[in-house]
């Protein structure tokens, strides 16, 4: 019996946010950081954007990044933390059709080895909302640059096997596989 073929790379559609009070498009290492990683992993930039940490703001950009064909997936930067001004997770969670746990999890499993017990710190979170991806990661850099590189860079590749989140995403025509 032959085996099955992996699938092609798949470019997705890839809009990155991020959350903050006072950075701009020139002070913006951590968006820089995301743009750059998708850009040379094949994926394209559909949108990138600044906002302020409210809730409103955040869900009003995003609620529009989601509902739009053109956008699969949405990475946030910024307002996971706990200060008054971090609002990434209340805002965006009701716009989820379903959580995805393991991301945080994992996220914060990965960052031990790097920042130790502050991880339990860190409300990164993912979740679909009408086919798209949506994951919120910490405003640093190098938070940036370990979410991609050890988490998303895989989970974004519809070649990666086992599973993957492009079967899950709108405009994708790809099986996830199995274990066996």
């Amino acid at each position: 019996m032959a085996k099955a073929s992996l699938p092609e790379f798949i470019p997705l559609n890839i809009a990155v946010l991020t959350v903050s009070d006072t950075r701009s498009e020139e002070t913006d290492t951590s968006g820089a950081a995301l743009v750059e990683r998708l850009t040379r992993a094949g994926h394209t930039l559909a949108k990138k954007a600044i906002v302020k940490d409210d809730v409103y703001q955040l869900r009003a950009i995003v609620s529009k990044w989601i509902a739009s064909d053109d956008v699969q997936v949405v990475i946030s930067t910024g307002g996971t933390g706990f200060t008054a001004r971090d609002n990434t997770p209340e805002a965006l969670m009701p716009l989820f059709d379903k959580q995805i746990e393991g991301f945080g999890e994992t996220f914060r499993h990965i960052s031990l080895g790097e920042i130790g017990t502050s991880t339990v710190q860190s409300r990164a979170l993912a979740g679909m909302a009408n086919g798209t991806a949506v994951f919120c990661v910490p405003g640093s850099t190098n938070a940036c640059k370990t979410a991609w590189d050890k988490l998303l860079a895989e989970q974004l590749d519809a070649s990666h096997k086992p599973c993957n989140f492009a079967p899950h995403l709108k405009n994708i025509d790809v099986n996830c596989h199995t274990r066996g």
